[in-house]
């Protein structure tokens, strides 16, 4: 008994390291949304942890949300972006984008449904929100509308004086502010870069050259786990919003929700195309429509994009798998023990019936 004691023991010493999971960290780029969904349901569906991770995912700060910050100090391993990431890398951080989760840019100008705007053209001597999304200043640029041909909205209450016409187009997220004013009654158009042919990355999945140069066979399971997780939101919409709005959007409707989740999905995965998609010729044009140092980009391209290597070391092995291996491997002494045991048992007693048999 004490010896199988001990074995079990140490069966159990050496199987602890297997089932306990990696920390991780993801920076979302806003609050909780189903702009976020397939992680939630790589959260809640395992997908994480059957790579051996414990993913927490950070909401961001509405005043500051920055997420290049937050993974380039080490706050989270991971981070989503705009394809602003591009021109930072340029710059000198040291940024690695893993997948774009969005194919083209959710940002729109909002008008009202009587407005006379109908194309990029038509902002010229109109008065905007503000210019804080860059496709969508680039979008006007290339109709030939410069900063000088429109005038800014300096309010702050940017909703409530979209609403009783105090400006005329405002900058939204399609699946956003657009619900907002259904809800109240107002009938709007939205004009968009994706409609002019600017599709620009969105949303994309980040991390840190530090995190990638000492931990490559993290950023692959977190990958990896995180596709897995999108495909399963598409494919199970329902349960996804259900999900997003009972655990992590508890501020917002389930009606909000949905309505988000139809808005994005064209941008998640367009037909034809698989979902986080990338590509350097992709990259390319982005960095040409910005106007950026095409030289530049060609010197540090390699490394801004994130492509497994093959000489890199990857255990895609789930630690449920690893368990089992290890259980196998530990639990064949004991097998044998047993084994060997009985064996010995079989043999006293049957000397003891002989010798029983010899005295009679």
């Amino acid at each position: 008994m004490l010896k199988r004691f001990s074995l079990i023991s140490l069966l159990l010493f050496f199987l602890s390291p297997a089932f306990a999971l990696e920390s991780v960290v993801l920076q979302l780029k806003w609050t909780h949304q189903f702009q976020f969904a397939g992680y939630y349901m790589a959260v809640e569906k395992g997908f994480y942890e059957r790579v051996g991770l414990d993913v927490t995912i950070i909401p961001a700060d509405i005043e500051d949300p920055d997420t290049h910050f937050k993974v380039l100090s080490g706050q989270a391993h991971f981070g989503v972006t705009h394809s602003g990431i591009l021109a930072d890398r340029l710059q000198g951080k040291p940024l690695v984008a893993i997948a774009a989760m969005l194919q083209s840019s959710p940002y729109c100008w909002m008008v009202k449904a009587d407005s006379d705007i109908y194309n990029p053209v038509d902002f010229k001597g109109k008065r905007v929100s503000h210019l804080g999304v860059a496709e969508l200043m680039l979008m006007l640029e290339q109709a030939g509308v410069g900063e000088d041909d429109i005038s800014l909205y300096a309010g702050f209450e940017p909703i409530a004086d979209f609403k009783v016409g105090k400006f005329d187009a405002l900058q939204v997220y399609t699946s956003n502010e657009p619900f907002e004013m259904q809800q109240q009654g107002v009938v709007i158009r939205q004009i968009c870069p994706k409609q002019y042919g600017l599709n620009l990355y969105a949303d994309i999945l980040f991390t840190s050259e530090n995190v990638l140069q000492h931990r490559p066979e993290l950023v692959e399971k977190f990958k990896q786990a995180s596709l897995q997780g999108w495909r399963y939101a598409m494919l199970h919409l329902q349960e996804s919003i259900e999900i997003t709005h009972q655990k992590y959007a508890t501020h917002k409707s389930v009606e909000q929700i949905a309505y988000e989740a139809e808005k994005l999905r064209p941008y998640i995965a367009p037909p034809g195309v698989i979902i986080g998609n990338m590509s350097e010729l992709h990259w390319r044009w982005i960095g040409q429509i910005y106007g950026l140092d095409m030289a530049q980009y060609d010197a540090i391209r390699e490394r801004f994009i994130y492509e497994l290597k093959p000489s890199e070391p990857l255990f895609p092995w789930s630690w449920m798998l690893i368990a089992a291996c290890a259980v196998t491997l530990f639990s064949i002494p004991l097998y044998l023990h047993l084994i060997f045991t009985k064996k010995r048992r079989y043999k006293l007693n049957e000397s003891a019936q002989e010798n029983e048999n010899e005295v009679e």
